[in-house]
């Protein structure tokens, strides 16, 4: 910075005011500085200025699979709503393991972020620990976490799966199996709660053996779905509780010799960009993308710049039922595996 000042004829003060925009300068002044720094080809060194202002400009995110179509366009809203805000992101994935997310929440943590985007692998007594200690500001995405107010983007998870289930069993649908997250996820717990109010609604039971469980995984998808189709009375349709398993599901369904719509009707919670490419075109429930990673950028940028309430905030958005070819009404003689 010294030979930067030196070469545009000016105090050190005054090219610190240009390169951190602390103070305001005169265009003439300003000018000078910025041929100045071209010419000596000076870069300012972030740690040294993360240490002199008390923060670092980058935002931790966690998200649970990156491998998943929905946390990677979240990501990609969330760091391009930021990175206009002038911060980098940090990005960590927990894959769906709590003990990893620990580990990831403290090395963020000790990178200095100056806040947390997190889509919590579970309840975790560690994660609120560490965030209670930590204090930093923070917003959670998709799931909630017991016992950890804070700021929230999530979506109405019961009522989505609920209207599918609806849309299902209107078809004529009464045996519909059912794909489930991780129960022990807030969006596992919600998403299987709207299938049995569906259930309940229509006034039919319950039935535990046309539930599994498929961890948000394409292969613990597939396995649960062959357990369904070679059960002595097997399902008429299909909801899985997210974009990775129906592809298992799909999978299953192709193995075992059956086909879709005309055996079996699928549906899935998650849209994502090939599900009107796939034969036949996937029913699904959107999520609202663009507005989750907006809102949760603006929420973390709300509390660093001092804006937001005292009280946590807590945004719940809608999906949309994406009706397409996967499900059709209920054929009254289901044809026999080959």
């Amino acid at each position: 910075m010294l030979d930067v000042a030196k070469a545009a004829s000016v105090s050190v003060a005054t090219v610190s005011a240009v390169i951190n925009g602390s103070a305001p300068v005169s265009p003439e002044l300003r000018s000078r500085i910025e041929e100045a720094i071209q010419v000596i080809g000076y870069k300012r060194n972030a740690i040294a200025r993360s240490l002199k202002l008390g923060t670092t400009r980058t935002v931790g995110l966690m998200v649970a699979d990156i491998t998943n179509p929905f946390f990677t366009d979240v990501v990609a809203v969330i760091q391009d709503v930021l990175h206009r805000a002038g911060y980098a992101v940090m990005l960590c994935c927990n894959d769906e393991d709590v003990g990893m997310q620990d580990e990831q929440i403290e090395l963020l943590i000790d990178r200095s972020v100056d806040g947390l985007i997190i889509a919590p692998a579970g309840d975790d007594e560690t994660l609120k620990r560490i965030l209670a200690s930590a204090n930093l500001p923070t917003v959670l995405i998709d799931r909630l976490c017991d016992g950890i107010d804070t700021d929230a983007v999530v979506l109405d998870n019961r009522r989505a799966v609920q209207d599918a289930t609806a849309y299902m069993l209107g078809l004529g649908h009464r045996r519909i199996g059912y794909i489930s997250g991780s129960l022990e996820t807030s969006t596992g717990r919600e998403r299987l709660a709207g299938y049995e109010a569906a259930l309940e609604a229509a006034k039919l039971p319950y039935e535990e053996d046309l539930v599994r469980i498929g961890n948000f995984r394409e292969k613990d998808a597939y396995k649960a779905t062959m357990q369904l189709l070679t059960s002595a009375e097997r399902p008429t349709a299909i909801f899985s509780a997210n974009n990775l398993m129906v592809i298992g599901v799909m999978k299953a369904i192709r193995d075992i010799g059956l086909k879709c719509p005309e055996d079996v009707s699928v549906a899935s919670f998650d849209d994502f960009p090939w599900a009107d490419v796939f034969q036949p075109h996937l029913t699904t429930i959107a999520q609202p993308v663009q507005a989750i990673g907006e809102q949760a950028a603006q929420l973390i940028l709300d509390r660093l710049s001092g804006k937001s309430p005292a009280t946590p905030r807590r945004l719940v958005l809608q999906g949309r039922l994406m009706i397409r070819e996967s499900c059709r009404p209920i054929s009254l003689t289901p044809r026999a595996i080959a």
